[in-house]
């Protein structure tokens, strides 16, 4: 039985959007080009299952995540597909990720060592893909001493087979190129130490999938722009096709009052009406990622901008209404109504952050309606 929600506050997320744009990549991408479908932190707050099984079915080839717990409940959730960990995963994962048909990250000679002997009563070879670090300075290998030790290592352990290379950029969604393509230079190299080039060799994320077309290699990774949002300002700039936001934030009006001129609003009095004002309360605080910096923000009410005014609370808020407004009217905070619409974008710039930190801040207090 679906557990009721009794709150208006939710997270709509259109499937069809996230399909979309995987259909226009894979026109974009060379032909023999694969999509990686990134859904690491709950699919960037959109749900990870479903964004997956969406992703797949509009042509993605695998899916990443970031971590092993992320990878199971792929498989708890029914993706049969190969799903690939990008982030380190624990010696002791190994056996599992072999037994759940999981591909890992491996930077190391002494990982590779260390499995040895519990993956020997397993069936079957557990995949991996090679991390190298070309730049981000984050993980993965960075010599060819340790590229020589670890394919050695591989060798000798007989239960490992590299399905995979590959690195992250640190700077394509900037305007200056250089660094990007050092980046492909070095990690290339690499690529062409190795005896046997892996069944996939990539590199791209979003930003560079969208801007460097030549890096695409076997596969690309679509991350934050598989659910509609642009790396950058600067990538938004350079966009080879359209791509469709995914996800709307909506709530109702849950209360609504005539205030006379000189109240005071929420904690510290902070928002005081200058005249007789009608004030809505909706129930979404910073308990649901509406941080309370995004005091003086706007939310769509009819197709018009009005303001929060106050301090946000932990479950509500309030908002200035341009005039009297029934109860259950409904609020869209981030999303379209009418001519106007309000994009992660713009909370980004009001808290001095970006889309991505954003989006995965959304709290599982919202549902997220499918």
């Amino acid at each position: 039985m679906k557990e009721a929600n009794y709150r208006p506050t939710v997270a709509a997320v259109k499937l069809d959007a996230i399909k979309r744009n995987v259909q226009n990549l894979k026109a974009y991408l060379k032909e023999n080009t694969e999509v990686i479908a990134v859904v690491k932190a709950d699919g960037y707050g959109h749900g990870d299952v479903e964004t997956a099984r969406a992703a797949l079915e509009a042509g993605a080839a695998m899916v990443a995540v970031a971590t092993p717990d992320e990878a199971l409940r792929l498989r708890e959730g029914g993706i049969s597909a190969d799903i690939l960990v990008m982030g380190p995963s624990p010696e002791e994962f190994a056996a599992r990720a072999l037994q759940e048909n999981i591909i890992v990250t491996v930077s190391d000679a002494e990982w590779v060592a260390n499995t040895a002997e519990e993956l020997q009563v397993i069936p079957g070879k557990l995949k991996i893909h090679v991390k190298v670090d070309s730049g981000m300075g984050r993980i993965g290998l960075r010599s060819e001493d340790q590229l020589h030790s670890l394919l050695d290592a591989v060798d000798r352990h007989g239960r490992i087979e590299i399905d995979g290379v590959f690195t992250h950029f640190a700077c394509a969604d900037e305007p200056d190129p250089s660094r990007t393509e050092e980046q492909f230079r070095t990690f290339m190299k690499f690529v062409d130490l190795l005896p046997i080039r892996p069944r996939l060799v990539h590199a791209s994320n979003s930003a560079a999938t969208l801007l460097y077309p030549d890096f695409a290699l076997d596969a690309v990774r679509f991350g934050i722009s598989l659910y509609g949002v642009a790396p950058s300002p600067y990538t938004n700039t350079k966009l080879p096709f359209q791509l469709e936001r995914a996800m709307t934030i909506e709530t109702e009006l849950a209360y609504v009052k005539l205030l006379p001129k000189g109240s005071q609003i929420s904690y510290g009095g902070t928002y005081e009406t200058s005249e007789d004002e009608w004030i809505g309360t909706i129930p979404i605080g910073y308990a649901d990622g509406l941080r309370r910096g995004l005091g003086g923000h706007e939310v769509l009410i009819q197709g018009k901008r009005m303001p929060i005014v106050g301090t946000i609370c932990m479950d509500q808020c309030m908002v200035k209404l341009s005039h009297e407004l029934p109860i259950g009217e409904r609020v869209t905070l981030i999303g379209r109504q009418g001519e106007e619409e309000i994009k992660f974008e713009e909370w980004a710039a009001a808290l001095g952050t970006i889309p991505y930190e954003i989006m995965v801040s959304i709290s599982k207090r919202v549902p997220r309606i499918h």
